[in-house]
Parts: structure tokens; C-alpha cells; sequence
């Protein structure tokens, strides 16, 4: 379905876009009350997903802020840990090329593309939701996976590195190549959920975009760990190299299915002094 646009409109439990010739979009599909909390009355784009929300049978709504195009670049985003799962403690990195969000994992099932409304703002509704009990991932009922990897702007806030004057096609070729190579490695049948491959030091989300950035000429950039590597990044790309690049902050949208994020500590005593260096622009 192609996209939509209107003014979030919320009326005791029914949400709805209300559009310029008065339309009323989505007024009768299930839209998740979290995008309530923060956009009510906000002029949002909409559409419907292929996935299905357990509660009402239907195909669930995602909105998202309607803003201009943004310009052209590869973006490094560094996502602040799930303060709820210790296997997030160093929190997480993806790489934006161009409007196509690459995401690695040791979970398969995340390891994949997606388009930045997707990777931000999906609907806590359906497989994105936690697990109504136990708030967390929850797999084990059948036919209704709940994976907890709504939009990870509601989930956690997140700092992004937009480099304007490398390659995008190199980089992009580089994570196709990975992706291609994640999803035709041999399952653990004891654990098939997983990638058995996965390393946290060759083969992590942190090590296959650094790769990436490093196949498009940033050869001088280093880290295994995802806030090391951003904030290396970033001081290769906007200090040390003067480059065309900028780093700005998205804060989360805290929701009820969510605690608040917290930033993971530098673990590299030089990257602490290159923290010191760096400034976001004002947003």
C-alpha cells in the first residue's frame, strides 16, 4: 500500500489520520496507541504492513513523521543498550544507505533490510510487541511470536553519523554480500533462532558495518563494540578528516513497552579523549 498523509486525530480508543479533503484514514484498522502519546494533532504519514495484529485479525498501521527527503548519505547509527536485556549491554549499531536500514544480529530473523519508517517507528502490535507477560521476546506460543523489535526509536535513543562523500553503492554491496552469507549458514538444530556464526569480535553488528565503511575508503576507523566504533567513526569522519559529515541525537519516545535506554560506556581509553572532540549538531 502506498503511503498517506494526515493529522493523527485520537478520540477515546479510535485513532485515525484525518486527511486535507477529510478523509479518515485507518479509522477502522488496529493502530498502536503508543504514536498517540506523542503525535496527536502532528501532520504523519501511513500505511498499512503485511503483518498481522493478534488482537483484531487485521493488518496492523505504522505512522511516522512527515518530513522532507533527507539528502543523500550513509548514515552509522549507534543505538543506546536495553537497559531490560543484559545481552545488550554494549548496546547496538545499523547502517542507513541511502534509505535502506541494514541490521545485524545473533537472532537470524533480525538480520535484514528495512526502510527507516520501519526500522524507527513499527507498531508495538503483533510479532514487533514483547510478550504481553513477560516483556521481553517470548517465541514459544504457536503462531504468535512475540520478537520485541517495535520501533527502536520508541525502544531506545539513538545517535547517527551521516557521511555526505563516500560511496553508498560500495557500502551497500559490502552488507548484500554479508546478509547473503548470514541466511545460507548452517542452523544450530538445538537453537535455529540463532546464528550460530555470529562473534561478537569477526562477526557482530559492529564489525560487518565497520567493514562496510572501511571497503568505501574509511580505512582508519576501528572498533568491535558499537558505541567504540560510532565514536571513532565520528572522529575520523568530522575531526581528523574534515570531511563532509554531522552527528546528530534522536532522544527516545518513551512508551509503556519500553524503560528508558541508557548509553553504553566507552570501553577504549582513547575513544573516551575523541568523545571530548566530537560535537553534534543542534537539532
Amino acid at each position: 500500500m502506498e503511503s498517506v498523509v494526515g493529522v493523527l486525530v485520537h478520540q477515546g480508543d479510535r485513532m485515525y489520520l484525518s486527511g486535507e479533503d477529510g478523509r479518515r484514514h485507518f479509522e477502522d484498522d488496529p493502530v498502536w496507541p503508543g504514536y498517540a502519546i506523542h503525535w496527536t494533532g502532528r501532520r504523519l504519514k501511513g500505511r498499512l504492513l503485511p503483518q498481522i495484529d493478534y488482537a483484531t485479525g487485521k493488518k496492523m498501521v505504522i505512522l511516522w513523521p512527515d518530513e522532507p527527503p533527507a539528502r543523500p548519505s550513509v548514515e552509522l547509527i549507534y543505538n543506546e543498550r536495553l537497559t531490560h536485556y543484559w545481552e545488550s549491554m554494549m548496546g547496538h549499531i545499523a547502517i542507513n544507505v541511502n534509505g535502506e536500514i541494514f541490521n545485524f544480529s545473533n537472532l537470524v530473523n533480525e538480520n535484514e533490510t528495512m526502510t527507516p519508517e520501519e526500522y524507527y517507528y513499527r507498531p508495538a502490535l503483533g510479532e514487533f510487541a514483547p510478550h504481553p507477560v513477560r516483556g521481553k521476546i517470548g517465541t514459544d506460543e504457536e503462531g504468535r511470536p512475540y520478537y520485541d523489535k517495535f520501533g527502536r526509536l520508541f525502544m531506545r535513543s539513538v545517535h547517527i553519523l551521516r557521511i555526505f562523500d563516500i560511496d553508498p553503492q560500495v557500502v551497500r554491496n559490502h552488507l548484500q554480500e554479508v546478509l547473503k552469507e548470514i541466511h545460507a549458514a548452517p542452523r544450530d538444530p538445538k537453537k535455529p533462532e540463532n546464528y550460530a556464526q555470529f562473534s561478537v569480535l569477526k562477526r557482530s553488528c559492529a564489525t560487518y558495518t565497520r567493514d562496510a565503511l572501511r571497503a568505501a575508503g574509511l580505512k582508519k576507523i576501528a572498533g568491535i563494540m558499537p558505541r567504540d566504533l560510532f565514536v571513532n567513526a565520528a572522529y575520523h569522519t568530522t575531526v581528523k578528516r574534515h570531511g563532509s559529515a554531522e552527528i546528530i541525537q534522536k532522544p527516545q519516545l518513551v512508551v509503556p513497552e519500553a524503560p528508558r535506554s541508557a548509553p553504553t560506556a566507552l570501553l577504549n581509553p582513547l575513544n573516551r579523549l575523541r568523545n571530548s572532540s566530537i560535537s553534534y549538531k543542534p537539532q
